[in-house]
């Protein structure tokens, strides 16, 4: 009796978690095939392929955008919730004080003011592919009320309709998440006040900045380097790992339409990918535009001096609602140059930043979605607002090109690298750099193209240049292997995708060799260096023992430039500032070069040990940064939340090599296309294409993206494994 009665018992439970799991995780699971009727001008489909990839053909481009808006919201609906959420500042809302912080930053920030400002702005074009889009999401949710995604049953609310300001809020978290540079500003102005500007300036070239900045790859060679004789262009956008993907893959067609790519999660269209005619890239263009001023400003009155004479700051309220706790309420001011964003040893900082200029969010993306040429091309981007990008292109006549883009602030007399006095107005900003005066270039004698967040803007008469550029270091590792073969073909860009080899890291190796040789310091570490090749290979000691000992290079390198400074400064310091100490040898820097060198090697060894032990021959560099991505909802349930997330996974590469990784951020999507013929193109998340942590196609993808495996970009030619049809309602 007591085991059949413990039987019975299990057997309930058990059957109670099935019916846990039917009721909350499988039933709001999207319906992807059958047929629906909704609100269409004529009969469409949602065909869906392996991956879960939706193909959506209609009779309009309305209807297209619709059934897109439709689409993301069966795949992504609690993301797309979450993202205008932490945009406009109201996360705490439904997650509780736990956000707090992330909503007063967005608060200060204005994001969800500036998203409405900007809507008003918006053109009668870029407005109605924004309102398609977002019926498609209300209809999605006024049809599934009771089966939302599992995140909405865990946090107990019910998403509100989608607006065109959602989108535009999407779009200006991407903004911010591009374009930030604020802090480094402050700190680099901290290190110049504590330490020797001179110095600091030296670690700080004006013409590069942060490696940790969110960038991206993309290149394009001409038919004369390809097997086919036609262009090859890849894309390989770097972002934060996600679950689920920043990123959602769609195809579109209907009359006039007919385009393939990824899209951001929010916005509809295709912002990276192909069509019949044309195909292109982004990169983010790491153009500084944001910058602070000290101003002097009475926070009880809000008067502040600018031009030397009294003005006065609007005031700004903000109520925060705080699940389960009381609204968090403060005030802000606005000054003529933008928000009061920072404090800073008891100075006052406002923010100009060009996402918030009239007409920084426009929504250009369909006029390109159906180019057909370069100068329609150019055309579209000629009115995109920013972030400010590098796009690359290529056509079915085999041409190819680059162009920059985006409000670019015109700085005649200071640079923005740190704050400035507000009270004089003697650095403001003169206009907008023209769009014909920015970097563009088309059918370059060499046949190759290649962007991965480098600097492309000469020195300048009209403007001075300054921004967070990369290292040169991925860019010309990617020159050297487009150069170093022809005959390229779409599956082999995946090696340059993946790429791990560090110029930068495998000439540190070198330095530290030949100092501690100069040293008569001979051991183990200094063995394996001398015979590594500079791949950051995730199963080899060498890769870790550089990075341990770059790690503390930088650290003294700060001691030097601005003594006493806690160790989160010295992450902001550039691989390409440390580059030139090494290239320079500055002799009031080192007052002996290789003693430095061989102690930062003896003290990054000493953490290599703490971290792997003493035997460094075993030592793996990809377990030293191992990535964990987390869902960051179901994710975080006790017991069985980790079951919902990827890792921890040991990971090559590093922040200098063409596989761009960091510990947090590294590539999100690859794109190949192949303008021979479409169908031998290449797409991949680093995921899946659905936000349901029981759909099949939640992180489907992850191992093909690891083992730096793709699959077919599907577009003339679609093996449809489901399909959806929406008739027209009655």
């Amino acid at each position: 009796m007591f085991w059949r009665a413990v039987t019975l018992i299990i057997a309930v439970l058990l059957a109670a978690v099935a019916g846990a799991v039917y009721w909350f995780g499988l039933r709001p699971l999207p319906e992807t095939s059958g047929q629906i009727s909704g609100p269409v001008s004529a009969a469409g489909t949602i065909s869906r392929d392996a991956r879960g990839v939706p193909h959506i053909q209609a009779a309009t481009i309305d209807d297209a955008l619709f059934l897109q808006g439709y689409a993301m919201a069966q795949d992504r609906l609690w993301q797309m919730d979450g993202l205008r959420r932490r945009a406009a500042g109201e996360l705490s809302e439904i997650v509780g004080p736990v956000a707090l912080e992330s909503d007063r930053d967005a608060r200060r920030l204005g994001i969800a003011h500036t998203a409405e400002f900007q809507e008003q702005n918006l053109s009668p074009e870029d407005r109605r592919v924004l309102a398609a889009f977002a019926r498609g999401v209300n209809f999605f949710i006024d049809t599934h009320r009771g089966k939302y995604p599992l995140e909405f049953t865990l946090l107990g609310y019910t998403p509100k309709p989608w607006t065109v300001r959602d989108s535009v809020l999407a779009g200006m978290e991407m903004y911010r998440t591009l374009t930030t540079t604020w802090r480094a500003e402050i700190a680099k102005q901290n290190m110049r006040e504590q330490g020797d500007p001179a110095k600091v300036d030296f670690l700080f070239p004006l013409r590069s900045g942060i490696d940790r900045q969110p960038g991206s790859n993309a290149w394009v060679i001409s038919g004369d380097h390809t097997a086919s004789g036609k262009p090859l262009l890849s894309n390989d956008p770097h972002l934060e790992y996600a679950l689920p993907s920043p990123w959602h893959l769609v195809h579109l067609q209907a009359s006039g339409l007919d385009v393939m790519g990824a899209t951001i999660v929010g916005l509809p269209g295709v912002v990276t990918g192909h069509n019949q005619n044309i195909a292109w890239g982004v990169t983010n263009l790491e153009f500084d535009v944001q910058d602070l001023y000290r101003e002097q400003i009475d926070l009880q009155t809000g008067q502040y001096t600018f031009h030397g004479k009294p003005a006065q700051a609007q005031k700004r309220e903000e109520t925060i609602l705080v699940k389960n706790a009381p609204p968090e309420k403060f005030e802000n001011w606005i000054t003529l140059h933008g928000p009061l964003l920072v404090e800073d040893h008891g100075a006052q900082y406002s923010l100009r930043w060009s996402a918030m200029e009239k007409s920084a969010f426009t929504y250009p993306f369909l006029d390109l979605n159906r180019a057909h040429n370069w100068d329609e091309f150019r055309a579209a981007l000629k009115r995109f607002g920013g972030p400010g990008q590098n796009f690359v292109y290529a056509d079915k006549l085999g041409n190819i090109g680059y162009q920059a883009t985006g409000r670019l602030p015109r700085r005649k007399t200071c640079r923005g690298d740190v704050p400035s006095g507000g009270a004089k107005g003697d650095c403001e900003w003169d206009g907008f750099v023209a769009f014909d005066a920015m970097p563009s270039i088309y059918n370059p004698p060499g046949g190759r193209i290649a962007t991965a967040n480098q600097n492309p803007f000469p020195e300048h008469e009209d403007y001075l240049v300054n921004g967070n550029f990369a290292a040169p270091y991925r860019a010309r590792q990617i020159h050297a292997r487009l150069a170093a073969r022809e005959q390229w073909k779409p599956q082999e860009m995946l090696s340059v995708q993946s790429d791990i080899y560090s110029e930068f890291a495998q000439t540190l190796a070198q330095e530290l060799v030949a100092a501690a040789e100069h040293k008569k310091l001979n051991n183990e570490a200094t063995d394996l260096l001398r015979k590594w090749n500079g791949q950051m290979d995730p199963k080899q000691p060498a890769p870790m023992i550089v990075m341990l000992t770059y790690a503390q290079l930088r650290k003294a390198l700060l001691d030097r430039a601005a003594p006493g400074l806690d160790e989160k400064y010295q992450a902001l310091i550039p691989a390409s500032g440390i580059a030139r100490a090494l290239r320079e040898h500055p002799k009031h820097w080192f007052a002996d070069y290789d003693e430095t060198l061989t102690q930062a090697l003896t003290q990054g060894i000493v953490e290599g040990t703490k971290a792997q032990g003493s035997d460094i021959s075993r030592w793996q560099w990809g377990l030293l940064q191992a990535l964990t991505i987390v869902n960051p909802v179901v994710g975080r349930l006790p017991l069985i939340g980790h079951f919902f997330n990827i890792g921890p996974t040991p990971m090559q590469g590093a922040p200098t090599t063409v596989f761009q990784y960091t510990g947090r951020l590294g590539p999100s999507l690859r794109i190949t296309a192949d303008l021979s013929d479409w169908d031998h193109s290449l797409m991949n998340l680093a995921t899946g294409e659905s936000g349901q942590v029981f759909s099949p196609h939640y992180q489907d993808q992850w191992d093909a993206y690891h083992q730096a495996r793709s699959f077919p970009m599907q577009f003339g030619k679609v093996e449809a494994k489901e399909v959806l049809r929406v008739e027209p309602a009655k």
